[in-house]
C-alpha cells in the first residue's frame, strides 16, 4: 500500500468556477436541461457521465464535494446527503431487505440504535447489539441472514475504538459488508484503507466545523454509491435525503482547513485529557495509555492528526455534571450544546441527550453513567488558560475536591 495521506488527496483536487473563479460555480438549479430527448432517457437509465437530471440525484455542487470527500477516504466515489442519518439509513436499507441480520455495535450514535432497535424491524430487518471490541463476540452473533456488521471507528459517546482490520477479516470471511462511521475521526482513521467497504460521516461535524449546515456522505465503490443514486431502487435517491448546492459549496470550502483544525483539536483534547486524569478524574481519551484500545487506535491512525477532538469525564452524577456544564458555559469555556466539531468547545451529558433512545438498563449495561460528559474540544489557543478555568469550574461545583489539586 502506498503512504496514504487523505489531506493531500483532497489538496491535490483542483476546481475552476465556469467564469475561472478559484472556487467552482453553486449550480443553483433544481432541473437540468437536455439538448435531445435521448440524452434524457439514457440519463434516466443510467447510462450517460456529465449529465444532470434533477437535484434529488445529483448536481455539480454535490458531485465536488462527494469526490473530495472520496479522495479523503480513499473510496472510488461518494454521495453526499442532507445529514448524517441521511446517509446511515439508506446505506443500510439499500444492502438490508425483510429477513436480514445486522451485527452492530452496540455504543453508537443514539439516533442510529433508534432506526436499528425501533425502525428497521417494522421493515423484517433485526440488530443484534454487541461488544464491538471483542471480535470473537461479534464473530459469535452471525447469523445465516447476516448482511452488515455495523460500528463506529471511534463511538458515541463512550469512545471505544473498533478494530477495523479485526472486523473486516470477519466481514469477507462471512461475505458481509462492514459499514463503519467515521464521524469522530476524520483523517485520523480512514476505515477503508483498514478494509471498511462503506464508510459513512455525518458531515455536520468536524468536516464542516462552524455548525450551521447539516450534511452526510456515503464513501464506497462506484457500483455502491451508484446503486444508492439509482432512480428504480436506489435508497439515497428514493428516500430523498439529498443536499442543497448551497451547503455543498459551503463544506467543500471548510473542508480545506480540516487537516489544520483537527490537529488542533486533537493537540488540545490530548492537552485537556492528560491534565484531567493526572488530577484524579476519570478521563476517557484514546490518546491515553489507559484507554482499552490505545494501541488499537495507535494501530490504525495516520499519525500525523492525532487521537482526535472528543473526550469524556465523569462528574459522578447527574447533578454535578449539570452544574459543571452550566457554569462552563457562563464562564465562556463552550457551549452546553449536543454535536461536535465546532470551533467552541461542547458539552453535553449524552445519556440525557444524544444517547436517550437508549433505554436506561442498556446505558447501564454499556457502562453510560448518569454523571458523563461528552467534550467536543474547541481550537482555543491558549489551551493551560482552558485547562485552569475548568478545574476552578470542577473545584466549585464539587466535581473536584481540593485535596485532588
Amino acid at each position: 500500500m502506498k503512504d496514504f495521506k487523505p489531506a493531500n488527496e483532497i489538496q491535490d483536487l483542483q476546481y475552476f468556477g465556469e467564469f475561472g473563479g478559484v472556487n467552482p460555480s453553486i449550480s443553483d438549479s433544481s432541473t437540468y436541461t437536455f439538448l435531445s430527448a435521448k440524452t434524457m432517457f439514457d440519463t434516466f437509465e443510467g447510462n450517460t457521465d456529465g449529465c444532470y437530471l434533477y437535484s434529488r440525484h445529483s448536481t455539480p455542487s454535490n458531485l465536488y464535494l462527494s469526490e473530495a470527500l472520496a479522495a479523503m477516504e480513499g473510496t472510488e466515489s461518494a454521495n453526499v446527503t442532507g445529514s448524517g442519518m441521511g446517509a446511515i439509513t439508506p446505506t443500510i436499507l439499500q444492502i438490508c431487505g425483510a429477513g436480514d441480520h445486522i451485527v452492530s455495535s452496540r455504543t453508537i450514535y443514539g439516533g442510529t440504535y433508534a432506526f436499528l432497535k425501533n425502525f428497521t424491524p417494522r421493515m423484517g430487518i433485526e440488530t443484534s447489539f454487541v461488544d464491538i471490541t471483542k471480535l470473537d463476540i461479534v464473530e459469535a452473533a452471525i447469523t445465516e441472514n447476516t448482511k452488515i456488521i455495523y460500528c463506529e471507528s471511534v463511538s458515541n459517546p463512550l469512545l471505544e475504538v473498533a478494530d477495523i482490520k479485526g472486523l473486516s477479516t470477519l466481514a469477507k470471511k462471512h461475505n458481509l459488508q462492514l459499514v463503519v462511521d467515521n464521524t469522530f475521526s476524520p483523517l485520523s482513521i480512514s476505515p477503508a484503507k483498514l478494509g471498511a467497504d462503506v464508510v459513512i460521516h455525518s458531515l455536520t461535524k468536524f468536516i464542516n466545523g462552524s455548525s450551521d449546515t447539516m450534511g452526510g456522505v456515503i464513501c464506497g465503490t462506484s457500483d455502491f454509491v451508484n446503486a444508492t443514486k439509482s432512480v428504480i431502487d436506489g435508497a439515497s435517491m428514493l428516500l430523498g435525503a439529498s443536499m442543497d448546492s448551497l451547503r455543498s459549496s459551503s463544506i467543500l470550502k471548510n473542508m480545506r482547513t480540516l487537516h489544520i483544525r483537527m490537529k488542533q483539536h486533537s493537540k488540545n483534547a490530548a492537552f485537556l485529557a492528560e491534565k484531567f486524569e493526572s488530577i484524579g478524574l476519570k478521563t476517557v481519551y484514546p490518546g491515553l495509555k489507559s484507554h482499552t484500545s490505545h494501541e488499537v487506535f495507535k494501530s490504525m491512525m495516520n499519525k500525523e492528526y492525532g487521537f482526535g477532538g472528543m473526550l469524556t469525564i465523569d462528574a459522578g452524577s447527574l447533578e454535578k455534571a449539570n452544574a459543571l456544564m452550566e457554569l462552563m458555559q457562563e464562564k465562556n469555556l463552550g457551549y452546553l450544546a449536543v454535536s461536535l466539531g465546532f470551533y467552541k468547545t461542547l458539552f453535553s451529558a449524552p445519556g440525557t441527550s444524544t444517547s436517550s433512545e437508549i433505554p436506561a438498563d442498556e446505558q447501564k449495561e454499556m457502562g453510560l453513567t448518569d454523571g458523563l460528559i461528552r467534550f467536543s474540544i474547541g481550537l482555543d489557543n491558549d489551551i493551560e488558560r482552558t485547562y485552569q478555568m475548568m478545574k476552578e469550574s470542577m473545584l466549585e461545583v464539587g466535581v473536584l475536591k481540593p485535596e485532588m489539586v
